[in-house]
């Protein structure tokens, strides 16, 4: 939140230390709701409009610059309570500017503030420069020079530390979620052998695709490309030689369950037994529809889930029994070759505590987690209570975690942009959260450089 009189010089600050559209301006919007942008017959329906931005943007967790006198307290203390709501910290920057500065840039404006709404204005402004730190913000500060740091990067540097000092160990997954490289389609296959070469050889131990057909909301547009998963996943294991393969995760709406035990045991061979199995419950109505799948109901899929945990196994194991499920009959469960693994991993994807765990506890190999190291923790904890029910080590669940991560030596441009310290503190502290491989989701389009760049963050976590 900005803090100071008319012409403080809050604006030109914000434009630049910001970004256009992480400022949320009071005359901007009196400009949008009513003649322009010293209507005060507007500012009613403009803070109105400036407090719902504000509130939206925040449950998002964006960064967002008020930019508005800031001088009601109680304004102040509702945008507070906002970020407060959404676990986002609120910082005041408080411009204290000579009077006759303040004066003589109002004065030059081609719509001047009347003379007397400055004066009161600086008054206030003195006024609450001597009441912001105690009104529960982060931090108060003047304007100068920022660096915006994601929250989980906040503390990255002093853990960074500590795992120089105390090093721990991880492995690395690599997780390639989007396919519009340059020249795409044409270059596609050489950038994915490119790329998954370079993830050899920067460290990574595993290789994931996204399960879908059509581009998800959350990475890009509908129309990107969307490679189908088990024919890109036969194509790396032919360009790689010691990286393990899988996808995260597999919906279990899209294929018929034996044949899928018998598309991934075929990876397991043709791979050279590095095939993974990662699933879960399917979520993408939208994909369904256009492809013509049935979209069970939550319940429904959690039931055709559980079939396919013990029906993957029966087909990958020896002989062929009878699987009599919830949702489907096998008469013989037949499946040769065999994989060459004698068990291939299952990881199920998703960490909902009632239903999804339990069945991690029962039947799989490894759970897929996502958020900060503190709801790492708390998944664990539950994950541990199903364990305990089921009289299961949790030692013999491997712990993933999903999040988007790129090395960058300047500007942050995009979801998990940081420095090569900040990962290796960022991973730290998952690492002491319980989490044994972080998969690095790349959303980028710069193909093998982007994921040679990780390898100094892998080399911190050797063994």
């Amino acid at each position: 939140m900005l803090v100071g009189a008319t012409a403080a010089g809050k604006s030109q600050w914000a434009h630049e230390h910001f970004e256009a559209g992480q400022i949320v301006s009071s005359d901007r919007l009196r400009a949008a709701v009513g003649t322009g942008e010293r209507d005060q017959r507007a500012s009613r329906d403009a803070f109105d409009v400036l407090d719902l931005i504000v509130q939206r943007r925040l449950k998002r967790r964006l960064t967002t610059v008020v930019d508005s006198t800031g001088l009601d307290a109680r304004r102040r203390a509702g945008w507070r309570l906002l970020a407060e709501r959404a676990g986002v910290p609120a910082y005041a920057i408080v411009f204290v500017t000579a009077a006759g500065v303040v004066r003589e840039r109002n004065r030059a404006r081609a719509d001047p503030v009347p003379s007397k709404v400055v004066t009161s204005q600086l008054r206030e402004a003195s006024s609450a420069a001597a009441t912001l730190a105690h009104e529960g913000f982060a931090r108060v500060s003047s304007p100068g020079a920022v660096q915006l740091v994601p929250p989980r990067f906040l503390d990255a540097l002093d853990a960074a530390a500590r795992q120089r000092e105390d090093p721990m160990t991880l492995d690395f997954g690599l997780q390639l979620s989007r396919f519009d490289v340059p020249g795409h389609p044409a270059t596609t296959a050489t950038t994915l052998a490119a790329m998954a070469r370079a993830a050899e050889d920067a460290g990574f131990t595993s290789l994931w695709v996204m399960d879908h057909l059509l581009q998800i909301p959350q990475v890009g547009r509908e129309w990107e490309d969307m490679l189908e998963s088990y024919t890109t996943l036969g194509y790396l294991a032919g360009v790689t030689q010691r990286i393990r393969l899988g996808t995260l995760v597999t919906g279990i709406t899209y294929r018929n369950l034996a044949h899928l035990a018998k598309i991934i045991a075929t990876l397991d061979v043709l791979s050279g037994g590095r095939a993974m199995c990662g699933i879960g419950a399917a979520w993408f109505e939208r994909e369904h529809r256009l492809y013509g799948w049935e979209f069970p109901s939550l319940r429904d899929r959690f039931d055709l889930l559980e079939d396919a945990l013990e029906l993957l196994p029966l087909m990958w194991g020896p002989g062929s029994p009878r699987f009599e499920g919830r949702t489907l009959t096998v008469a013989e469960a037949t499946c040769y070759p065999r994989p060459l693994q004698e068990r291939i991993p299952i990881l199920i994807g998703g960490s909902g505590e009632k239903r999804t765990l339990r069945l991690v506890a029962r039947h799989a190999d490894a759970c897929n987690l996502f958020g900060d190291p503190d709801n790492v923790r708390r998944k664990l904890t539950v994950l541990r209570e199903h364990c305990a029910a089921e009289g299961r080590a949790p030692a013999q669940i491997r712990v993933t975690h999903l999040a988007p991560a790129r090395v960058v030596a300047g500007e942050r441009l995009g979801p998990g942009a940081a420095s090569v310290d900040e990962h290796i503190g960022h991973y730290r502290e998952l690492a002491q959260a319980g989490v044994q491989t972080a998969i690095v989701g790349l959303g980028d389009a710069d193909g093998a450089e982007s994921v040679r760049r990780f390898a100094d963050v892998i080399g911190a976590f050797a063994a």
